[in-house]
């Protein structure tokens, strides 16, 4: 039997998420737009390593998601590693990695509306992304429920349309199995900057953990969730990949702007190609819809500290969620979509959640075993990780990233100054 929503107190919001619900979001987050445009970026990058690149974010992302789901179930809150690195590391740190989300994620929710509008009208790509933005802020804002109930549909719909590419691609004549072969072309910097890419895709199980004061008994909940998410996930991921790779080649798939379009072309199956591009654009939109639920939670926990406005704490008195923060993060995120470019959000955005995945794994180094710490060399793997893959994107995100952490970092020292005197 379902069990009743936790009530929730005055500013708090209600636990009424379990199991399934938190799954169908971390998978919302994950199974969306990158899967249906990062392939080919990274065989770009990799060549015929692009499987390696997959096999290397895996692990990354594997190591960050058990050090999140520990944290998570110790430190139940809105905020995700904000909250972590507040309460492990200290307040600077938890800020920075707050900082990094916020920012990072912000820009990735611009990359995912743009996308939405890439596929449904590419005349139009910016207007359809402003509308698709103001249409899933007004979801939110009604409610987490409505939204998971939407969540879970476009999640159906997006696991439908990529077995019926995998599907097409297995059948083909055309499939050759000698292009799962690792060749000459393949070096160690272009694996890792195919693992930052495809990494990308990957980063929305700390949707779950920023939704940690709305679920029901989250010390069992988040982390069972977050570990079936993640490892639903990978296995859509790599079987996709594999269909692909099949019958485009990592040469062929390195040069394609629609990759599983194309696939489903080169497989013999040309029909199937408007609706995996009807499969993207929902991908990106639940991707968008989930996205911006975390920024939203985490901009919350911010504010409750004061490290952004106060005004932002503000919780709906009848719809029990951060009114204030949906709507800010919203108009930032319409502004954003209206003007900017989609290939360097994506790649500002990773470098930012990468810096929060770092605090993350430091966090959870500093548990003690009776707090449910992680095998040692998880968060160590982890945090090293997330180093390597950052600096491996490409030299202008790595240079904005670092640029704006800095700018956060000097803002946060200028307001405890000004506190102190």
């Amino acid at each position: 039997m379902r069990k009743p929503p936790t009530q929730a107190g005055a500013g708090q919001l209600q636990r009424h998420l379990g199991v399934f619900d938190a799954v169908v979001i971390g998978l919302g987050s994950m199974i969306g737009a990158g899967i249906f445009a990062a392939l080919a970026p990274a065989a770009s990058a990799a060549g015929s390593g692009l499987l390696l690149g997959l096999a290397l974010a895996a692990v990354v992302a594997y190591c960050n998601a058990t050090s999140s789901a520990r944290l998570a179930a110790r430190y139940p809150q809105s905020g995700g590693t904000y909250v972590y690195g507040r309460e492990r590391l200290g307040d600077f740190w938890g800020y920075l990695a707050g900082w990094g989300f916020v920012v990072g994620k912000t820009a990735s929710c611009a990359a995912m509306a743009l996308t939405v509008g890439s596929y449904v009208w590419p005349a139009q790509a910016h207007a359809v992304a402003v509308a698709t933005v103001v249409a899933l802020t007004a979801v939110n804002y009604v409610g987490l429920q409505k939204a998971a109930w939407l969540t879970r549909a476009i999640v159906a719909v997006v696991l439908a349309v990529l077995a019926a590419v995998v599907t097409a691609c297995f059948t083909s004549s055309g499939a050759d199995t000698s292009h799962w072969t690792i060749g000459t072309d393949t070096g160690w910097h272009g694996v890792l900057q195919a693992a930052g890419l495809l990494f990308f895709a990957f980063a929305g199980y700390a949707r779950i953990a920023t939704l940690g004061e709305e679920v029901r008994d989250p010390g069992r909940t988040i982390p069972s969730a977050i570990s079936v998410a993640l490892g639903i996930t990978l296995v859509v991921y790599a079987v996709v990949a594999l269909a692909v790779l099949a019958v485009l080649g990592p040469d062929r798939l390195a040069h394609t702007t629609a990759p599983l379009a194309d696939a489903v072309r080169a497989a013999g199956v040309p029909g199937l190609a408007p609706v995996v591009r009807v499969g993207a654009a929902v991908a990106a939109t639940g991707s968008l819809l989930a996205l911006i639920l975390g920024v939203s939670r985490t901009t919350l926990a911010m504010a409750r500290d004061h490290h952004l406005p106060h005004a932002l704490a503000a919780v709906h008195p009848r719809f029990q969620v951060p009114h204030r923060a949906e709507l800010t993060v919203g108009a930032i995120v319409a502004v954003l979509a209206a003007f900017a470019d989609v290939r360097g959000a994506i790649g500002f955005s990773s470098f930012g959640v990468l810096a929060y995945y770092a605090v993350a794994n430091a966090s959870a180094r500093t548990l003690t075993l009776a707090e449910g710490r992680p095998p040692r060399i998880v968060p160590i793997v982890g945090a090293i990780g997330c180093a390597v893959l950052a600096f491996a994107l490409p030299a202008t995100s790595v240079l904005w990233g670092a640029v704006v952490i800095a700018l956060g970092a000097a803002a946060y020292g200028i307001r405890k100054t000004r506190a102190r005197s």
